[in-house]
C-alpha cells in the first residue's frame, strides 16, 4: 500500500517522537517505509529515521508491504497527523 501524507505534528526533529514512531512501526509484521525527496527510509530503523528531516508540513509517501499493511499504514498516518 502507498499513501501520501502531510506531517501535522510539531517537534518531529526531536528524538522522542521518532523513537515512538519506530516502536509503533515495529509492532507490525509489514515492512514500513517513508519516501521523501528521492530518499527511501525503513521506518523500523532509528538510524534511518534520524536521517530524515521531517517537520510539520512535510509531505511524505508511506509505503507498507505485508500481511498487516493496511493496519500499519493506518497507525502511522494517525501518528503523523495527531
Amino acid at each position: 500500500m502507498k499513501k501520501e501524507i502531510t506531517v501535522q505534528m510539531s517537534g518531529f526533529t526531536e528524538a522522542t517522537p521518532i523513537a515512538h514512531l519506530v516502536q509503533l512501526a515495529n509492532q507490525y509484521e509489514s515492512k514500513v517505509y517513508f519516501e521523501m525527496d528521492d530518499k527511501k527510509v525503513n521506518v523500523k530503523s532509528i538510524m534511518g529515521m534520524m536521517s530524515l528531516v521531517l517537520t510539520e508540513g512535510s509531505v511524505i509517501t508511506v509505503i507498507t508491504e505485508g500481511q498487516d499493511e493496511d493496519k500499519a499504514l493506518d497507525a502511522v498516518e494517525k501518528f503523523l497527523t495527531a
